[in-house]
């Protein structure tokens, strides 16, 4: 009899072993971290498990986070000023902060993506974009977006959240909504467009009354020198530069105008003859 019992009073301790093992036996794997609840004393907000292998009592509960930059895709449907519903496409990346993870699960848990992620983020997308209309919302998506961010970083960052990067993946505007913004944007460029070759053509008339001003002045410096004897000498150098040409010629001296040189061109006249 004590040998039978001492095989049921070891099966039974085997037996509570396995069925208490993962309560007791914690095992918190790479990218995550843990957080100790004590059934007498409560959450442990002063500590977080870091990867390892811890034991517990039974009646304490180790609760495991991901610790690793998370991604969720969201879609939030907002209305602009003029009433227009529009789908936001999102990629939001966070991660939990982990030097405030005790705080974390015991003011808001496990939960806190559907709870305060996405909740937060929705409110901040749709008082932005509520203060837009359909054309700013279509053309200002950069700048829009990094108000949003900002502000949806410093909402999670109260909730013990840290939001790495917000992403606009795609706007849902209605199809003729969608026309109508693009005909504006291409009108926009054409007058855009325009009011460069404006002001090109304008440019090309400043400098052409600035060239015909210099021009001008050019003239009136240069025409005080230019005297008849000025000209004739000048006539006499250009006649002796061409007489050392190889082509065959024939000067008459002082039977030009003003008593300058001819010249003439033996080989055209032959040739004419």
């Amino acid at each position: 009899m004590k040998f039978i019992s001492m095989i049921l009073t070891l099966l039974m301790t085997v037996l509570i072993v396995l069925m208490l093992w993962n309560r007791v036996v914690i095992t918190i794997h790479a990218g995550e971290a843990g957080v100790l609840f004590k059934r007498y004393s409560g959450t442990v907000i002063d500590k977080v498990y870091p990867e390892g292998l811890y034991v517990i009592p039974p009646w304490d509960i180790m609760t495991k986070y991901n610790i690793r930059v998370q991604e969720i895709k969201h879609t939030i449907p907002i209305l602009s000023n003029q009433g227009l519903e529009i789908d936001v496409e999102l990629s939001i990346r966070f991660r939990p902060d982990v030097s405030m993870l005790g705080v974390l699960h015991q003011r808001v848990g496990t939960d806190y993506i559907r709870t305060v992620v996405i909740p937060e983020i929705e409110a901040v997308v749709r008082k932005q974009f509520g203060q837009l209309n359909d054309e700013e919302i279509y053309t200002s998506k950069k700048g829009i977006l990094e108000t949003i961010t900002n502000l949806s970083a410093k909402e999670l960052a109260s909730k013990f959240i840290t939001l790495d990067n917000l992403i606009v993946r795609k706007l849902h505007f209605p199809p003729k909504i969608m026309e109508s913004i693009e005909q504006k944007i291409n009108e926009y460029h054409r007058f855009k467009e325009y009011e460069y070759k404006i002001a090109r053509e304008r440019l090309e008339v400043d400098r052409k009354v600035i060239e015909a001003k210099g021009i001008r002045q050019y003239i009136d410096i240069v025409s005080k020198d230019l005297t008849p004897e000025y000209l004739a000498w000048k006539g006499v150098q250009a006649t002796v530069e061409l007489s050392k040409s190889t082509n065959s010629k024939i000067i008459v001296i002082g039977s030009g105008k003003n008593g300058l040189p001819i010249i003439l061109n033996a080989d055209s006249q032959n040739g004419k003859e």
